[in-house]
């Protein structure tokens, strides 16, 4: 008889171990080439094989697979299912496609489920609400699709971290994830959804990380969800949320994360946002119909890193405290109504100073005025982004403004600024975008911009420039953009250096100046560019035959100058060409037949003179 119950326990033995075993084989071979895992072969026993952990029981089991980033391709094969012991499966950033298998929901001990980072497609099965065992559960960065199954929150009750982020889900949040009271993180950014937000999801006091932005959720932000204490980070943005913030959410005394921005929420910024959230690293409240002043708490939230205030209505003055932000690096305040003039206003600037790690100043398009503060030369050397454009800030460019040396963009255009360009500008090396167009700005283009190797887009249109441009412009190897139109004073010739620049791709405006004398052939060298715009100077002589090498350029205006000779034949060689306007010169002979042989070309050719 003990013989007969040890050949028994030997073959359950075996067929157990047998149907792991089979199940293991059966994933491998829906994989692309075997998924690159020469170790499962029936030469070993499969608890040795990568990613398979098994348990010490007489006979083993699988509790675990584990194989994040090991460039699977293929389907999921339902024969997982029959890892019945399993504890742990995580496939996650490989690219397993098709769809998860109902089959998993066979699987009442799995705790992790880890798919994420997957091509994995198709609905989510309700059947996995039958893994009751399940903590953890993350299927981010597929392409999932359809509702959410209510059947998660009715039975998953031990789930803390439900992770669906950048899918296609659809329809609303399920009511009955408020089942969920062990819930600490609930991660639904950038799906489908619509609908309300559940106000039972506020009864989860064990919530920490809670994020829904990113989808179409209409209505109100429901009071309730305030009521947990543990909550860390907290977004709601890029929705369609109105009404105004629920008092209870400014009560989360250990909250680092507070967005909600670009919805159409409206109310203002509580007076004591300073003692309320005391451990704030990032408050966005960007894009919605806020109003009120900036309170002068928010200077008391030291740890505060990003500050986005963006295009609401916004108004006032800045709290001149703002330096106690010691770990500030991104101040958004576009799009606003906040003001200062000469006798207040601007003591924030000052104040900002102290912000060793501020890295993006964006005041632009609000009601600031006066001259601009030379204090705004000492900000920190981390800045790489000062954007003042459509202001009323008066006066000059301070002279210093060169010590900002880690400026990539800095912008103050569309204002009444005046004085000249200073020629520290030269010492910004690292800039990437200058923009000072529409503006007062007056004398001689520094020849130091030509330090600025970095350099991508340089618009100055549209002031009182004055004087030659200078040939050190020429040693901006990265140009793009080069646009100082509209500067009537600029005379003299084009340095030939510019038209040596095959970086500039977009476009080359010198129009509406003064500049005189002929066309240089270097322009031939400008293989890249797209447009060329030298309307409304003193050009003259012929158009080089070299044009025809600007092989991409689409729109060719040179109206208004004193061009002479004939329309050169090579003019039709630029077969991209779209818009030509040659009017207003002195050519003269017959307009080149090929003309009418580019396709889609419009504009101004003038008949023969």
């Amino acid at each position: 008889m003990s013989l007969l119950c040890s050949l028994v326990a030997v073959l359950l033995i075996v067929l157990v171990n047998a149907g792991d075993e089979a199940a293991l084989l059966a994933f491998k071979a829906h994989l692309s080439h075997g998924g690159s895992l020469p170790s499962w072969n029936s030469s070993t026993g499969f608890c040795s094989w990568k990613g398979v952990t098994c348990n010490h029981r007489r006979p083993a089991r699988v509790v675990e697979l584990r194989l994040s980033g090991a460039g699977l391709t293929g389907a999921l094969s339902p024969a997982i299912g029959n890892l019945t012991f399993l504890r742990m499966l995580d496939l996650g950033v490989n690219s397993l496609y098709g769809d998860i298998p109902a089959s998993l929901g066979r699987l009442r001990r799995l705790r992790w489920l880890y798919l994420s980072k997957n091509s994995f497609s198709g609905t989510l099965p309700a059947n996995l609400s039958s893994c009751i065992s399940m903590t953890e559960m993350r299927l981010g960065n597929n392409t999932l699709g359809g509702h959410i199954p209510a059947e998660l929150g009715e039975k998953l009750t031990y789930l803390t971290v439900l992770t669906l982020r950048n899918n296609g889900f659809t329809g609303s949040i399920p009511a009955s994830l408020a089942n969920l009271s062990h819930l600490q993180v609930l991660e639904l950014t950038y799906n489908h959804f619509t609908g309300s937000i559940p106000h039972g999801l506020g009864t989860i006091q064990s919530m920490r990380y809670f994020t829904l932005f990113g989808n179409n959720l209409v209505s109100s932000i429901p009071p309730g969800l305030g009521s947990s204490q543990s909550m860390l980070y907290f977004n709601l943005a890029e929705n369609n949320l109105h009404g105004m913030l629920p008092p209870s959410l400014y009560n989360w005394s250990s909250l680092e994360v507070f967005d909600v921005g670009s919805n159409m929420l409206s109310g203002s910024i509580p007076d004591d946002i300073g003692s309320k959230l005391p451990k704030l690293e990032r408050l966005g409240l960007g894009f919605n119909h806020f109003t009120g002043t900036i309170p002068s708490s928010i200077s008391n939230i030291s740890s505060l890193i990003s500050l986005d205030l963006t295009q609401n209505k916004f108004s006032g003055y800045m709290p001149p405290t703002l330096g106690r932000l010691g770990a500030l690096q991104y101040l958004e305040l576009r799009n606003n109504e906040i003001e200062a003039n000469d006798n207040k206003g601007w003591e924030f600037i000052t104040s900002l100073a102290n912000c060793s790690q501020l890295q993006q100043l964006a005041l632009y398009k609000n009601s600031f005025g006066g001259q601009l503060p030379g204090s705004i030369v000492n900000l920190s050397t981390t800045l790489q982004r000062l954007n003042l454009h459509d202001n009323r800030v008066i006066g000059s460019i301070p002279a210093d403004i060169g010590n900002l040396v880690g400026l990539e963009l800095l912008v103050i255009a569309n204002t009444p600024i005046s004085g000249v360009i200073p020629e520290s500008i030269g010492k910004l090396v690292k800039l990437i975008e200058l923009a000072l167009h529409n503006n007062s700005l007056s004398g001689l283009i520094p020849s130091s911009l030509g330090n600025l190797s970095q350099l991508s887009i340089l618009s100055a249109f549209h002031g009182n420039l004055e004087g030659p441009i200078p040939a050190s412009l020429g040693e901006l190897k990265k140009l793009v953009v080069l646009d100082l139109s509209m500067n009537y004073k600029l005379n003299g010739s084009i340095p030939r250096e510019i038209f040596k620049l095959p970086s500039l791709s977009r476009y080359l405006d010198l129009s509406y100046n003064s500049l005189s004398g002929p066309l240089p052939n270097e322009v031939g060298s400008l293989s890249n560019l797209n447009r060329l715009a030298l309307s409304g100077n003193r050009l003259s002589g012929k158009i080089p035959d070299s044009i025809q090498n600007c092989i991409v350029l689409e729109s060719l205006r040179l109206y208004n100058n004193s061009f002479e000779g004939s329309i050169p034949q090579s003019v039709t060689n630029i077969k991209g060409l779209r818009i030509l306007v040659l009017t207003m010169n002195k050519f003269s002979g017959n307009i080149p037949e090929a003309l009418g042989s580019i396709k889609n070309l419009e504009g101004i050719v003038p008949s023969t003179q």
